[in-house]
């Protein structure tokens, strides 16, 4: 019964640890976003290149810049996700990320594009 115990704690401690742990990750991960995402837009989040659209019109314009791709779900949530930050969606369905500065300069931990 007490070898039971003993074991039961050391799996709550082993579950508590590990949320622990991921709940950190989380954290690194999004004050990493945040940070790139403030040195893309310039100083203090000011977002120097930011679009015009608002966050509502995002949905829409992202459909559209992902609707010729065979990755349509990656595309929309990574289309979503940039829009909403740069309030900004290049024309067309692929290229043109020059339009949208913020949206072109916000790039992955390798350097490669974020935004669709």
């Amino acid at each position: 019964m007490v070898a039971m115990a003993k074991l039961l704690l050391v799996l709550a401690v082993a579950i508590l640890t590990i949320s622990m742990v991921e709940s950190k990750l989380k954290e690194t991960n999004n004050a990493e976003e945040q940070h790139q995402l403030e040195r893309v837009n310039g100083q203090g989040g000011q977002k120097n290149g930011k679009g015009s659209l608002q966050s509502s019109q995002c949905p829409e314009q992202c459909l559209r810049r992902c609707s010729q791709t065979r990755y349509k779900k990656p595309c929309l949530f990574f289309c979503l996700k940039c829009c909403r930050a740069c309030l900004c969606v290049p024309s067309g369905y692929y290229g043109n990320k020059e339009e949208c500065p913020c949206y072109n300069n916000w790039k992955t931990k390798r350097g490669g594009p974020r935004c669709p």
